[in-house]
């Protein structure tokens, strides 16, 4: 697949060389969304209709999900929204469900959920650390699901910094979880790459004062991150190659 790369004006002549940081949504972007997620919201939506009577599809569309074929609306709340933010738009459906119940529900459902990942995980973060960089996640799961998901993965000593909505530092699209990840990290804002595959992920990268690398392993299509983005790669995996590529420039 051709990527899609705009010149970042705000480097000057060392290229990428300036890059010491790295800060990774998880969902879309490690794990690969569709065939991730859509086993997870069809047996959650299958488990609460079960319990409330209200059909799976009246659920599926207060989301942007259909668990019939199991596909995500572009605009869906799942793909970028915090599982509060989520919750309150099932609630109205559900008599007898609060938000705390429905986000702890997820959180269980999300626990045992195979992880399909966006490409072969510990290569690519043993390669990424072999360069000396700081590996940050930011992601709009909590910071436990986010924990354990790293952990499943084998990924969770490669992690320098983690940080979910509920860690304090604000949610994406906000900019607070990057500023902390870099603060965290000892480095200037400009001296670190957020990698996502939405707009809200590529939004907070901007106002954070970052570079930002959108991947395709999400829902969002090439055309609507690439306003947002210094580079649409297919992947995670082709960031090394590119790194090396802007640097050489």
């Amino acid at each position: 697949m051709a990527r899609l790369s705009r010149r970042n004006l705000r480097k000057g002549g060392d290229g990428m060389a300036g890059i010491a940081g790295l800060a990774f949504d998880k969902d879309g972007t490690l794990f690969d969304f569709r065939r991730t997620w859509g086993d997870w919201a069809r047996r959650v939506l299958v488990h609460l209709a079960g319990q409330s009577g209200v059909p799976p599809e009246r659920l599926g569309a207060a989301i942007g999900f259909d668990p019939r074929t199991g596909a995500y609306a572009p605009d869906s709340l799942v793909i970028a929204h915090t599982p509060p933010e989520i919750a309150a738009h099932l609630a109205p459906h559900l008599p007898g469900w609060d938000i705390a119940a429905l986000v702890a529900l997820f959180d269980d459902f999300a626990a045992d959920v195979p992880l399909v990942e966006a490409v072969p995980l510990v290569p690519l973060f043993d390669a990424l650390r072999a360069r000396g960089l700081r590996i940050g996640l930011v992601t709009n799961d909590s910071a436990a699901a986010a924990g354990a998901h790293l952990a499943q993965a084998g990924l969770r000593g490669h992690f320098d910094f983690l940080a979910g909505f509920d860690s304090g530092h604000g949610m994406k699209p906000d900019p607070g979880p990057l500023l902390a990840f870099a603060a965290a990290a000892g480095l200037a804002p400009e001296q670190v790459a957020m990698v996502g595959d939405s707009r809200h992920d590529l939004i907070a990268g901007r106002a954070a004062g970052m570079r930002t690398i959108a991947v395709l392993t999400g829902i969002a299509e090439a055309a609507e991150l690439a306003p947002h983005a210094d580079v649409v790669l297919p992947d995670i995996g082709a960031i090394p190659a590119w790194l090396d590529a802007e640097a050489a420039a």
